[in-house]
C-alpha cells in the first residue's frame, strides 16, 4: 500500500533534532511520497536543503496569506524564478485567504491573484489554503477562469468547508484535500464534504506539524506516518477500504502534481 503525504513542513522547528526517525516512520506507514509546501519565499534555502536529504520530496513554493504584508515588487520574481530553476517544485503555494486571522482583505486578494498569474505562466498547480473565505475563494477563481487570464488548477488543502463549498471547487476543477481534521468528533461539516467529494479529486495529507488526527491528537506534533489515520478516517466515512482510498488518493496526487513513483 503507497500513500502521498500532500502537504508538509518538514523545515519547521518541530523537527529538526530528530527528521531521519520521523522519515523511518512515514516509510513504514507506506507514506512514498511528500508535497513539502511553503509559507514564504525565506524557506527556500532550508526546504531545498531538507529535500537534498529526501528524495521522494516535491516542493511547493509561494506565500502564504497570513505573510500578505511580505509581498513586494521582487516577491513574485522570487517565486518564479526559483519554481524555474528547480525540477522538484510542482506547485506554487501555498496561497489563497484567510479572514480568520487577518482583516487585509483586498491586499490578501492582490497577493493571491498575483500568484495565481505565476502558476498560470508556468502551467504550474495552485494549493490553496482557504479560512473563512470561501465565497471570495470561489469569486477569485471564477472570475479567473471566466476571463480567460490562464489555465488555473489546484487543490483546496486542509479543507474546512461544508459540502455546498465543498461543491463550487468541485465544479471549477479543483481536488479536495482532508487533513487531520477531518477525524476530529465535532467536524461534521468536514466530514460530510468527504464522504461527497467524487473519487477523482480527493486527496489526503497531514499539514504537520499541525493538526495531529485522531487517535494522535494529543501529541503536540503532527508527522508524515499519521496520514495513514487521515486515510483511514476517510476510507470509513466513505464505506470504502483503506487500500482503495490509498490507490486512489496517491493516483490524484500523481495526476495533479505529476509525480512519477
Amino acid at each position: 500500500m503507497q500513500l502521498i503525504d500532500t502537504h508538509v513542513h518538514l523545515n519547521f522547528e518541530a523537527f529538526q533534532q530528530d527528521l531521519a526517525m520521523v522519515r523511518s516512520r512515514w516509510q513504514e506507514a507506506g507514506v512514498v511520497h511528500l508535497v513539502h509546501s511553503c509559507v514564504e519565499p525565506s524557506e527556500f534555502s532550508s526546504i531545498q536543503a531538507i529535500g537534498q536529504q529526501i528524495p521522494e520530496l516535491s516542493f511547493a513554493v509561494g506565500l502564504h496569506p497570513l505573510d500578505a504584508d511580505k509581498w513586494s515588487s521582487q516577491t513574485a520574481d522570487e517565486i518564479e524564478a526559483f519554481a524555474r530553476s528547480d525540477l522538484r517544485v510542482v506547485a506554487i503555494g501555498e496561497m489563497g485567504l484567510d479572514f480568520y486571522k487577518a482583516d487585509n482583505y483586498e491586499h490578501q486578494v492582490m497577493v493571491f491573484e498575483s500568484q495565481l498569474a505565476i502558476a498560470s505562466a508556468l502551467d504550474l498547480p495552485v494549493i490553496i489554503h482557504c479560512r473563512d473565505a470561501a465565497s471570495k475563494v470561489k469569486e477569485v477563481l471564477q472570475k479567473w477562469q471566466d476571463q480567460k487570464r490562464g489555465r488555473v488548477r489546484g487543490v483546496m488543502h486542509c479543507w474546512g468547508g461544508d459540502p455546498q463549498e465543498t461543491q463550487w471547487f468541485l465544479d471549477l476543477g479543483f481536488y479536495i484535500s482532508f487533513s487531520g481534521t477531518v477525524t476530529f468528533k465535532n467536524a461534521k461539516n468536514i466530514q460530510a464534504s468527504a464522504a461527497m467529494v467524487s473519487r477523482d479529486r480527493l486527496l489526503v495529507e497531514t499539514d504537520c506539524p499541525f493538526l495531529a488526527p485522531v487517535p494522535k491528537r494529543g501529541e503536540r506534533r503532527n508527522e508524515p506516518a499519521y496520514v495513514r489515520y487521515v486515510a483511514e478516517h476517510v476510507a470509513n466515512l466513505r464505506g470504502e477500504t483503506l487500500e482503495a482510498i490509498a490507490q486512489q488518493t496517491t493516483a490524484n496526487a500523481c495526476k495533479l502534481f505529476g509525480l512519477k513513483l
